[in-house]
């Protein structure tokens, strides 16, 4: 990247399967070239029990691949056209789509984690996660839903590690906004609670492996100091 500084500015939100996004999501995939994104996500592409599809078409109207196709009224996702970006997972209501590769979080985590790196390595650099509005997804998603918490504010550092994880234990720290996905799945019949937000929200999600990763390449610490400015 040709710059002498590099700012970054992110909306802190839920993430079907890196848990949230926030200054490590978009630093990482936002700035990786298309060929660094799809690098990313190929850990592991999602596959479908079809004993529990109902065949409500939800997952393919989020598949920009068209890699979702319903032979026998149940979907099916054609490996060779998915790109691994798991929308299908976070749309289905049904829990029928999973990741056959139980690594793929954590493989994306990390990748993420070194794109970020790559990034700000030998260049001053500064965060601002707006943790506002924070959605239950991606906000590529078109169809997302209600903020699942409330509104937090704005927070800031040098270290992208200390900022997300000060992000994460701000939000876990929140109660759910009524009527949200993150509500409805705690009030559900056989809720198990991963006393944390963004799992309870997306079962499949993981981001802890991102922060340590990160931590461990060096990119900061997960320890911080939070100083409120009101």
């Amino acid at each position: 990247m040709d710059a002498d500084v590099f700012i970054s500015l992110s909306h802190f939100k839920g993430h079907e399967l890196t848990g949230f996004g926030g200054c490590f999501k978009n630093i990482g995939m936002g700035c990786g070239s298309r060929a660094g994104k799809m690098e990313q996500h190929n850990s592991g592409k999602p596959s479908v029990d079809q004993s529990v599809c109902v065949g409500c078409r939800v997952c393919s109207k989020n598949c920009a691949h068209d890699a979702i196709s319903f032979p026998e009224k149940k979907a099916f996702i054609d490996h060779t056209k998915c790109g691994g970006c798991g929308r299908c997972l976070g749309a289905c209501n049904f829990d029928a789509i999973y990741n056959e590769n139980s690594s793929a979080v954590k493989d994306l985590n990390m990748k993420m984690a070194e794109y970020t790196k790559a990034v700000v390595d030998g260049r001053p650099a500064f965060h601002i996660n707006l943790v506002v509005d924070v959605s239950p997804y991606c906000d590529c998603h078109p169809e997302n839903d209600v903020p699942i918490l409330p509104d937090i504010g704005m927070f800031a550092s040098f270290d992208p590690v200390a900022l997300d994880q000060a992000c994460a234990d701000a939000c876990n720290a929140q109660q759910p906004v009524p009527g949200s996905i993150l509500d409805e799945n705690m009030h559900a019949e056989g809720f198990c609670d991963h006393h944390d937000h963004f799992i309870n929200t997306t079962p499949e999600s993981e981001w802890e492996t991102c922060l340590a990763h990160a931590e461990k390449i060096g990119l900061g610490s997960r320890e911080y100091e939070l100083i409120e400015v009101k």
